[in-house]
């Protein structure tokens, strides 16, 4: 016979009490009533879960060996309870950030620590998108979140709070056309009349309608939805582009890419960054949570 569900708490009882009457205060049973119904689960079993020979009940090695299992069961059953008070309270079924690619290996998942303490069963979706497709994506409602880039207005749909900065830089590969015929050794600069006429990637939406001006300085460009995929072509010496210095500073210092030397500006361009979500839908009890973890840490 299985081991009925409903008297999983009994059995546990009895284990961490040490005797019937122990267990029937801790459950509000009488004395009798568990130790009948203890002797029912063994009946059913066919096994002897208690020695019954001394004073208080002893567990058999069949209680032994049924322990793990039963506290193991317990527990997911607790999670369930909880998890379902909890969808009943306003917790979300899943609760999905979106993130710009470039902001990826930022300091962004802490906060997510107290929110799944709190709601352990909480499943958790993590959707890597260019800036503009992560805010459609949390304008759809399909993410509560989105990690960006600062954006070149305010939108009065969006509420959000600051995480932090980042620094883009312009870069380009040794092996570009406009470095071959640089001397070793030899200081050289560029203006951006130069850059203007050459091709640039730009890390931008998969819509192409959707393309941040601020950054757009050549004639002729080229997409990509990822940084990695912009640094693949800049590191191949194709195209010059604009990224993060956190993620270019490694192949800056290998050689690999150089950091542009203009001759009339400085390269490097602070942006802030910011978690936002929209002011449209209510916010679910774990994204709530989450809010208040990014503005306790700021």
């Amino acid at each position: 016979m299985p081991f009925p569900l409903e008297q999983v708490p009994l059995f546990l009882a009895v284990l961490d009490t040490g005797s019937f009457s122990a267990a029937a205060r801790k459950l509000g049973k009488v004395p009798s009533a568990v130790s009948m119904a203890i002797g029912q689960l063994e009946a059913e079993l066919g096994l002897q879960l208690f020695d019954r020979t001394g004073r208080e009940p002893t567990p058999t090695a069949a209680a032994q060996a049924l322990e793990p299992q039963a506290r193991l069961l317990a527990q997911q059953l607790q999670q369930l309870n909880q998890q379902a008070l909890a969808l009943h309270a306003g917790l979300e079924q899943r609760l999905t950030l979106a993130i710009a690619p470039e902001l990826l290996a930022s300091d962004w998942a802490e906060a997510l620590r107290p929110v799944v303490a709190q709601f352990p069963a909480l499943v958790v979706e993590v959707l890597a998108a260019p800036q503009d497709d992560a805010l459609k994506l949390l304008h759809a409602g399909r993410a509560q979140l989105a990690l960006v880039f600062e954006r070149p207005s305010i939108d009065a749909r969006e509420d959000f709070q600051e995480q932090g900065h980042e620094t883009l830089v312009a870069v380009m590969s040794p092996r570009h056309p406009l470095c071959a015929h640089w001397e070793a050794g030899v200081a050289h600069t560029i203006d951006m009349a130069q850059l203007a006429a050459v091709r640039q990637v730009l890390v931008a939406s998969r819509d192409p309608a959707l393309t941040d001006t601020r950054f757009v300085f050549s004639h002729h460009l080229w997409r990509a939805d990822s940084h990695g995929a912009a640094r693949a072509l800049i590191a191949a010496g194709l195209c010059w582009g604009w990224l993060p210095l956190s993620l270019v500073e490694p192949h800056i210092l290998s050689g690999e890419l150089l950091r542009i030397p203009f001759n009339n500006l400085s390269n490097g361009s602070k942006l802030f960054v910011d978690w936002v979500w929209s002011k449209e839908r209510p916010l679910g009890l774990a994204a709530g949570l989450f809010v208040q973890q990014l503005r306790a840490r700021a």
